[in-house]
């Protein structure tokens, strides 16, 4: 049986795509019912031309959206690309986002605030296929196209371009053209792009959390702003390496007990695939503020922390334990960052609230809001 995972294309891909069949059909007269691209990353692209319309100086069409075995949201969207040609003898190439393309509200994003969320890479896809179509029909004037994807709007509310700062719709984006099966890369881009935003805006500290549990703690908590704390799921590691080589000079890492356990025994991603020791760390943390053995061996065989922190409640060491656990979160993450960002730390759990933090954690905070 054929296991191997199907790659998709891009909407930078599409995009392209469409521009070229809209060019090829403007400056020819003729229809044309699939067309061929060359991607960055060496793959020829072809693909199907639906939607076609066509108006005096004007020819729009159609190119849907494929994202092989990818879960993405945008995969069976329609990207169209209108082309209009200037007749002004400039032979540039125009390009410019319609209906459902999002526009760039926020700095520290590809493209400046302002312009349509159509990155740079899909921008010279989109130009040089362009160009080799005018080349083929000699075109001395410039050409205008527009990007629009009319489910755009309602699609995007299912992305991080709300969060990001692009409103009114999806974005045009890729860097190979290739949709690769549920990318680590494209999670890692967005942690980057975010924490990138926020140090453009000027923030001098990082607020992490791994997901949605631990934003929402802060917020209750604290009242700290949601949107300035950066969600980064598994990917402790990395994220800790983004903030370092960005300039950050301090970060809080928050979480859920269940995560950041594991980061107290210095694992910097805490996918169950990876790794899991969370009742040996508890353990020992136990060990060292006096644990009975009886309590260290249920403490062994818990399925999850709330029933190891339940045991430590009824020794009377949570507090300690999960203070000291707190300090070697901060300590294996301040070697993560080479000592170039002071790391603080906060672990929560749902039903006990705070359970520990570092002397600086909530300085931070405070400097966030």
């Amino acid at each position: 049986m054929n296991t191997e995972q199907r790659k998709g294309f891009t909407t930078g891909s599409c995009a392209s795509a469409a521009a070229k069949a809209a060019v090829y059909m403007l400056l020819s007269g003729r229809d044309k019912e699939e067309i061929a691209i060359e991607t960055p990353a060496g793959i020829r692209y072809q693909t199907a031309i639906l939607e076609i319309e066509k108006g005096e100086e004007y020819v729009s069409c159609a190119v849907r959206k494929y994202s092989g075995d990818d879960p993405d949201v945008t995969n069976g969207m329609l990207i169209y690309a209108g082309a209009k040609c200037l007749q002004d003898g400039n032979a540039r190439v125009l390009i410019q986002g319609g209906t459902g393309v999002g526009t760039v509200t926020r700095p520290g994003l590809d493209q400046p605030v302002g312009n349509a969320a159509i990155n740079s890479v899909p921008r010279k896809m989109i130009e040089k296929e362009v160009r080799e179509v005018m080349d083929i029909f000699d075109c001395r004037d410039s050409i205008e196209i527009t990007i629009s994807a009319p489910e755009g709007v309602e699609i995007a509310a299912k992305t991080f371009n709300p969060r990001l700062g692009i409103e009114g719709g999806i974005s045009i984006i890729g860097t190979t053209g290739i949709v690769e099966p549920m990318s680590t890369k494209a999670i890692l881009d967005t942690i980057y792009v975010e924490l990138r935003q926020q140090k453009e805006e000027g923030r001098k500290s990082a607020v992490i959390s791994p997901g949605n549990y631990g934003r929402q703690f802060l917020f209750d908590q604290y009242g700290y702003d949601l949107d300035l704390a950066v969600k980064c799921a598994n990917y402790i590691g990395d994220t800790t390496d983004m903030v370092r080589s960005l300039g950050f000079r301090k970060m809080l890492f928050a979480g859920h007990a269940g995560k950041l356990v594991k980061v107290a025994g210095g694992i910097m991603n805490t996918h169950s695939k990876e790794a899991d020791c969370r009742m040996e760390i508890i353990a020992s943390a136990a060990i060292r503020h006096g644990a009975s053995k009886e309590s260290l061996s249920r403490i062994l065989k818990c399925l999850n922390t709330r029933e190891a922190y339940e045991i430590l409640k009824k020794e009377g060491i949570e507090k300690e334990c999960f203070s000291d656990l707190a300090k070697r979160v901060q300590y294996y993450l301040n070697k993560r960052a080479q000592g170039e960002v002071d790391v603080e730390c906060m672990i929560y759990m749902a039903e006990y609230g705070l359970l520990g933090m570092t002397e600086g954690a909530e300085e931070i905070l405070k400097e966030g809001n």
